[in-house]
C-alpha cells in the first residue's frame, strides 16, 4: 500500500468539521517542503554561532544519504545530534519560540492548511524535535497536541540524543497516536509520504498532500494569530547554498564592518557621507530637514522621533546633516558608547518628561539588509552595528515628515502618553505598519524573557 492510494487533500470536503480531528504531518504536509535542514540551522547559527553552522553544513551531505537512500530515523538522529549537542535547552527553547515562528510561517501549505485549520481540534505528528515546533504550532496555529520527537538532556543541556522510542517516524508516530487517542479515531489524516500511512490507517478519512513545488505559500495574513515579534540574525532562511555564502563571507564581512566602524567613529561627522559611500554605506534622503538651530533664548531645540531600526539611526542621522546629533537611549552597551562617534544620554523618567516640551519632528527610518539583522532582543547587544554593517550593501534612507502641530503636544494640553501613541500612528502609517499597543518590556519578556535592560558591564 503506498502513499498515493488516498484520496488527495483537494478532495476533503470542509462542510461540518468543526467538530471533529484532524491529525497531520508537519515537513512535506503542513509546510510546502519537506526538507528540514534549514530550520535546524536557524537554530544552529543562533544559539551555537557560524562554527555550529558550519560543522551542520560540512555533515549535511552524509545526513542527506543516511535520510533518502538508507534510513529517514538515522539521517534525523544525525541532524540532531549535530545540532542540539552541548546546547542549552532554554537556548533551544528561545529560538523556537523568537526565531523560527516566522520562517514556519512563511512555508505553510496554502491546501493543508484550508482543511487543518476547518477542523476543531488540531493535532500534529512530526520527526522534528517537538522543542523546536510547539511554540509555533500552538500559539500562532490553535495546535493542541504536539507528538515530536524528545530529545535527550542533562543538567539543563541537550546530549545530542534522542529518547526512547527514538525518532517519530513511521510505527513510532502510529503508537504516539494511539497513546494520546487511545482506541478512538481521528477524524481526518494528512500526510505526504509512506512513512506516514501507519497513523493515516488509524484515522477515518486520510488524504494525500501531492508534491508541489510551485504551489505559493499561505499569506501570513490568513493565520490565526500575526507573528508580531521576531529575533534573529539572518534575513533569509539558511539552505544548504545560503549556509555556505554566509559562511564564506563572515570573515571578510567582519573585517568590512571593522573598517566601517572605523570611519564612523574615527572620521569628522561632516566628511563621512562620501567615505561610506565608497564602502557600500548607501545614505539616502527624503522630505526636508530642519535648519541648524541657532542657540538662544528665544529658541528651543529639536527633537527627532526615529522608530528605531537600529542602534546606527542616530549616527546616520548625523551623517546626513553633517553635525553630531545627540542621542536620548534606554539602555546600550557599554561597548556601543565606547565607539559611537556622537553622544549618548540614558533616558530617565525626568528626561522623558522634559523632552515632551522640547519642539517635536518626526523621522521615519527604512534600512535594507540583505544577509543579517542589525540589532537582537537575545543575543549580545554590542554586536548589533558589526551584524548590520557585516550585509554586503546596507542601506539607510531617512524620511523627514512634518514637525509635530501644536495641537499634538503636551503644551496644547495632550499627556506624554497621548503624544507618544500620535508619534507612532504617524511613523507606522508612513512606513505601512499596524500599530500595537505593545510596549519595550513586552517585547523583550516575550522574546528574552527580560525587561530590555543593557548591563552597564557588557
Amino acid at each position: 500500500m503506498g502513499i498515493t492510494t488516498f484520496p488527495t487533500i483537494e478532495k476533503c470536503t470542509l462542510e461540518g468539521r468543526a467538530r471533529d480531528t484532524i491529525v497531520a504531518n508537519l515537513d512535506g504536509t503542513l509546510l510546502r517542503s519537506k526538507a528540514s535542514f534549514a530550520y535546524f540551522a536557524l537554530v544552529a547559527f543562533d544559539v551555537g554561532g557560524v562554527l555550529r553552522l558550519l560543522f551542520l553544513l560540512l555533515v549535511s551531505p552524509s545526513f542527506s544519504i543516511l535520510y533518502y537512500f538508507i534510513s529517514e530515523s538515522v539521517g534525523l538522529q544525525v541532524i540532531i545530534f549535530v545540532t542540539f549537542v552541548g546546547m542549552k535547552v532554554s537556548d533551544i527553547e528561545s529560538a523556537a519560540r523568537a526565531v523560527l515562528p516566522k520562517f514556519y510561517s512563511e512555508d505553510l501549505h496554502p491546501e493543508s492548511w484550508r482543511v487543518f485549520s476547518s477542523c476543531g481540534k488540531r493535532c500534529v505528528l512530526t520527526s522534528t524535535p517537538r522543542i523546536m515546533v510547539e511554540p509555533f504550532l500552538k500559539d500562532y496555529l490553535g495546535v493542541e497536541i504536539v507528538l515530536g520527537t524528545e530529545i535527550e538532556t542533562y543538567k539543563g543541556r541537550a546530549t545530542g540524543f534522542v529518547r526512547s522510542p527514538g525518532v517519530l517516524v513511521g510505527k513510532n508516530k502510529a503508537n504516539a497516536l494511539r497513546r494520546i487517542f487511545g482506541e478512538t479515531q481521528p477524524e481526518i489524516g494528512l500526510g505526504d509520504c509512506d512513512t506516514d500511512i501507519p497513523y493515516m490507517t488509524l484515522c477515518k478519512e486520510s488524504y494525500y498532500v501531492p508534491r508541489n513545488p510551485r504551489i505559493k505559500a499561505l499569506c501570513i495574513n490568513k493565520l490565526p494569530k500575526p507573528i508580531i515579534f521576531h529575533d534573529g540574525r539572518l534575513i533569509k532562511k539558511p539552505t544548504p547554498l545560503m549556509s555556505l555564502l554566509i559562511i564564506l563571507w563572515i570573515p571578510f564581512g567582519f573585517l568590512l564592518a571593522c573598517v566601517r566602524l572605523s570611519v564612523m567613529s574615527l572620521l569628522p561627522i561632516p566628511l563621512q557621507y562620501y567615505v561610506l559611500l565608497a564602502i557600500g554605506i548607501r545614505l539616502t534622503i527624503k522630505g526636508t530637514p530642519p535648519p541648524r538651530i541657532k542657540k538662544s533664548k528665544d529658541q528651543s531645540g529639536v527633537l527627532f522621533v526615529s522608530c528605531h531600526r537600529t542602534l546606527c539611526d542616530p549616527v546616520f542621522l548625523s551623517v546626513l546633516l553633517a553635525r553630531s546629533i545627540p542621542t536620548v537611549t534606554y539602555s546600550l552597551s557599554r561597548f556601543s558608547e565606547i565607539i559611537s562617534p556622537i553622544k549618548t544620554v540614558r533616558l530617565t523618567r525626568d528626561r522623558a518628561s522634559d523632552a515632551s516640551i522640547i519642539k517635536q519632528l518626526l523621522k521615519k527610518v527604512e534600512n535594507k539588509m540583505s544577509m543579517f539583522h542589525g540589532t537582537t532582543t537575545r543575543g549580545w547587544k554590542w554586536m548589533d552595528a558589526f551584524f548590520f554593517l557585516m550585509n554586503p550593501r546596507p542601506t539607510y534612507e531617512i524620511t523627514f515628515l512634518n514637525k509635530l502641530s501644536y495641537e499634538f503636544t503636551c503644551k496644547s494640553g495632550k499627556s506624554s502618553h497621548e503624544v507618544a501613541n500620535y508619534v507612532q500612528k504617524v511613523i507606522a502609517e508612513t512606513l505601512s505598519y499596524e500599530c500595537t499597543t505593545f510596549t519595550r518590556k513586552d517585547k523583550y519578556m516575550a522574546l528574552a524573557r527580560n525587561d530590555g535592560t543593557v548591563v552597564k558591564n557588557t
